[in-house]
């Protein structure tokens, strides 16, 4: 993978799950070749959309093992990296690259970087460990302000200066901050790529200048995403809304609050396309009730989600 500026959608899948919680590696295999198909920019596996901070360690690998192979040459193919300590995450990172990973999303050392602010020397320092000791292309995380970290520009100025740092996953869900990064990035002596996280208004992100998304809902509408970036991109914001229009009531339902439960909501959906076997979370998520399925049914069909080509595509 390169050290370019990140674009495009990088596509975040579940992870599937057997009804006693184990990995179902069929049902990966599977839906892994379903989505690498679509061409998205790179596929990002250990992320909290396939519950990596619920993994072990093996499993993590195991993971980007099967990844690996399914996908071979077609995209690159990323990893989360949870770490609590900047030894334990050069380490760690290591072990995913000797797995797999072509590059690192790199997740903040909870709990030292809980709260705002962080210092920005202790950020700057944590990310130019990790690439001076993994030597991965890395994409930065700005989570929502109650948790942190919250990058403020002169942050982001001393991330672009490490030169594996290839994009900011940009996840406030928060349009102010988000429209302050992005202003932040375009004045930067280095291109660093904006994608968004915020699956709420995933299509207004890309409006407002960010470069495309590292997203959880590209786990099962990838094609609609990436054509509907494309379309953004080239300023034909009538047929990205058109795109949006249909998936953002479905994208708005399953991240409402709370917003953890959007994984056994999604989960939902790819079984109800026939794309992974069970719906099935790890312990102790829990799963939606009926009312809950019946209304993501319900929008995943307005969406167009739920014809016959997703299913016989898995089944290929």
């Amino acid at each position: 993978m390169s050290l370019t500026p990140l674009q495009g959608i990088v596509a975040a899948p579940v992870l599937p799950m057997l009804p006693d919680q184990s990995i179902d590696w069929e049902s990966l295999r599977s839906y892994i070749r379903w989505i690498a198909d679509q061409k998205p920019t790179a596929i990002a596996m250990n992320m909290d959309a396939s519950e990596g901070p619920a993994l072990d360690p093996d499993e993590q690998l195991q993971v980007l093992r099967v990844c690996s192979e399914v996908i071979g040459a077609a995209v690159p193919l990323l990893s989360g990296l949870i770490a609590g300590s900047t030894r334990g995450a050069v380490r760690w990172g290591n072990e995913l690259k000797a797995a797999g990973a072509q590059g690192l999303a790199v997740f903040p050392p909870f709990p030292t970087f809980l709260g705002t602010p962080v210092p920005a020397a202790m950020i700057t320092a944590y990310h130019r460990a990790i690439a001076d000791g993994v030597g991965l292309p890395m994409i930065a995380f700005q989570f929502p302000k109650a948790f942190g970290p919250d990058f403020p520009p002169e942050t982001l100025g001393e991330l672009c200066a490490i030169p594996q740092i290839i994009g900011l996953k940009e996840a406030s869900f928060d349009t102010t901050k988000t429209v302050e990064t992005i202003a932040t990035a375009r004045s930067l002596p280095r291109k660093l790529g904006i994608l968004t996280g915020s699956d709420t208004f995933i299509c207004e992100a890309m409006v407002l200048g960010c470069d495309g998304a590292l997203i959880g809902f590209a786990a099962t509408a990838t094609r609609e995403l990436i054509e509907m970036q494309r379309a953004a991109a080239s300023r034909d914001f009538t047929r990205a809304f058109a795109i949006w229009d249909r998936l953002g009531p479905l994208a708005r339902y399953a991240w409402r609050n709370p917003i953890r439960d959007y994984r056994p909501r999604m989960k939902e959906v790819l079984q109800m396309q026939g794309l992974i076997a069970h719906a099935t979370v790890r312990a102790p998520q829990l799963g939606v009730d009926e009312a809950e399925r019946a209304e993501l049914r319900r929008l995943a069909q307005f969406a167009g989600l739920l014809g016959g080509g997703a299913r016989r595509a898995a089944a290929d």
